[in-house]
């Protein structure tokens, strides 16, 4: 594995930095920098032959065959409110990048996609500002991060878009009495309120007690925290963590590798809760230490892998 390799644990992603103008009231142009996450990109694209879908949101341009799998091409500009230049005013190169997460996939057209950028997530900060241009508040920013030249580049939080465009509904809805019991505390680490609250009343319904961090960084001072107040008795009253991957200051990966690397919580078992969903990351959890990989948010299999972890574990 050499040094252009990602190595999981490392605490770095790589974003595909992509950009889109907008055109200013005075008429001047700005050029707005945004990264997705590479782990949740199939591969970027030309603009294809879309099919219109008559009575869609005029922001879904239409669709199109990506051998054999129908995806619809969203304009995430034209969705975010914003007034776009021409293309003899600024330099728009139009590429659809195909996204896959949440085991949908769904194209999203932009102005440019520049390059791959691998950032450390210690160096990216959870976005703290109170509206950023048209629909795109900082509900939908995941994070922020300095590049070259004092600019700032955007993390989307596509997930939150496109659940807002109405693709799919977060829920782990399942009726009660379907569910098998237990007892003890979880530890539930993600930086999304919404998953946090999603995950954490389906927990509260298996009768567990939930405790929050925000990311893999406050994930291991909660740790700390209950082992000052547990000691060894900790492996009896803390059952399950469960986190997301995706995180400001550090990212589930690295927070696994830290656990597992220490002997007082090793033995905790961890499960992985996560939007991504590219063949690799169950294989990248596993080299981590985790008992599982779950895809938010489905009910059949949080329920079930959950309890049969447990299980293991009891046993």
């Amino acid at each position: 594995m050499d040094d252009k390799t990602l190595k999981v644990g490392s605490n770095e992603l790589e974003l595909v930095d992509f950009r889109l103008f907008k055109k200013e009231p005075d008429g001047t142009i700005y050029e707005g920098v945004y990264g997705i996450n590479v782990a949740k990109v199939r591969e970027i694209i030309k603009m294809p032959e879309l099919t219109e879908l008559p009575g869609s949101e005029d922001y879904i341009e239409g669709i199109f065959d990506l051998r054999g799998i129908v995806v619809p091409v969203v304009d995430l500009a034209k969705w975010m409110g914003i007034n776009v230049p021409s293309e003899d005013e600024a330099p728009i190169k139009k590429r659809v990048i195909i996204t896959e997460f949440n085991n949908i996939l769904i194209g999203f057209i932009v102005h440019d996609a520049k390059r791959i950028r691998r950032i450390s997530w210690s160096d990216i900060e959870p976005a703290s500002f109170s509206a950023a241009q048209g629909k795109l508040d900082r509900s939908k920013i995941t994070g922020i991060t300095r590049i070259e030249d004092g600019e700032i580049l955007l993390i989307l939080d596509l997930e939150s878009i496109v659940e807002e465009m109405g693709f799919f509904e977060s829920n782990l809805d399942i009726e009660e009495d379907k569910l098998e019991k237990f007892s003890g505390i979880v530890l539930l680490v993600d930086d999304s309120p919404t998953a946090r609250r999603i995950e954490k009343e389906a927990l509260e319904k298996m009768g567990f007690e939930v405790i929050e961090a925000t990311n893999g960084e406050e994930g291991l001072q909660k740790l700390e925290e209950l082992y000052a107040l547990y000691g060894e008795n900790l492996k009896e009253k803390l059952k399950l963590i469960l986190s997301d991957i995706e995180m400001p200051k550090m990212d589930g990966y690295h927070m696994a590798a830290r656990i597992h690397q220490d002997n007082r919580f090793n033995s905790i078992p961890l499960i992985f809760s996560s939007s991504i969903s590219d063949a690799f990351s169950d294989i990248r959890g596993k080299e981590v230490g985790a008992e599982g990989y779950l895809v938010k948010f489905d009910p059949s299999k949080f329920y079930t892998k959950i309890a049969e972890v447990l299980k293991e574990y009891k046993g």
